[in-house]
């Protein structure tokens, strides 16, 4: 049974949502910092779920139009791929229900850290801009492994921007247009699953609205010093969230 927190408990969700959305425009995985903070305010499972997504658009909307308005987001690519990533949430989410996620988090864990090593361990990797356009090659990485991770983010989630910023860097784009297309397809997950957790009546609009807020002045943020400093930079960050991503895989929470 949920036990609510007292107001007082914005005190620290509002910074570490803040610093959610910083971490999660530029690299992904947000969420690894902002669930654990609502389960530990208080909220039941659902709640918390429900809440996290509830704030989570607030962010992804913030570092999306920030990507978008100076022209680090590829529209026609993405307009492709957002129907297939909301397919593939759906069908993981419908999937959930017949299997265990835990089987899968180790895994995962194994997963997100060679991708980590492969994108640290090349230096020139997502460093330079080489996309090229929509070519077959283009269609054949990004069309699959969008579904997939779609797939994933309905399933167990965390970390899901973060796989797609890879599968944009392999695609050719650098680090920082990576970042910028992930938060485009995110923002597209969390609004059909915002919907969802919506009309379920699980979310707490008292905690998620100033939390979301802080999330998305976090987000501005974190797009901002992105675009400024670099792919560089972002490549430090991504290497940090992998990390900090499968450490909560592999701790099965």
């Amino acid at each position: 049974m949920s036990t609510y927190p007292g107001p007082e408990a914005l005190i620290y969700g509002l910074p570490l949502a803040f610093l959610a959305g910083f971490i999660d425009a530029v690299a992904g995985g947000g969420g690894t910092i902002t669930l654990p903070t609502l389960f530990f305010m208080g909220l039941s499972p659902a709640h918390a779920v429900a809440t996290n997504k509830l704030l989570a658009i607030f962010g992804s909307a913030s570092s999306t139009y920030q990507y978008a308005r100076n022209g680090h987001i590829e529209t026609a690519l993405i307009l492709r791929l957002i129907p297939l990533a909301l397919l593939g949430s759906a069908l993981g989410a419908y999937l959930v229900h017949f299997v265990d996620p835990n089987i899968f988090k180790t895994l995962v864990g194994v997963v997100i850290l060679g991708v980590g090593a492969l994108v640290l361990m090349n230096k020139r990797l997502g460093l330079e801009d080489r996309y090229p356009g929509l070519t077959a090659r283009t269609l054949a990485i990004t069309l699959p492994g969008t579904f997939i991770i779609g797939l994933y983010d309905g399933f167990i989630g965390p970390g899901t921007g973060t796989f797609l910023m890879f599968v944009f860097t392999l695609a050719g784009f650098n680090l920082v247009r990576s970042s910028g297309n992930a938060r485009a397809i995110n923002l597209a997950t969390n609004a059909g699953a915002f919907v969802l957790f919506l009309l379920q009546g699980n979310m707490v609009f008292w905690i998620g609205l100033p939390m979301g807020v802080a999330n998305a002045l976090g987000a501005y943020a974190g797009a901002k010093m992105a675009m400024l400093r670099g792919s560089a930079f972002v490549k430090w960050m991504y290497g940090l969230i992998v990390v900090l991503v499968a450490a909560k895989l592999f701790s099965g929470h």
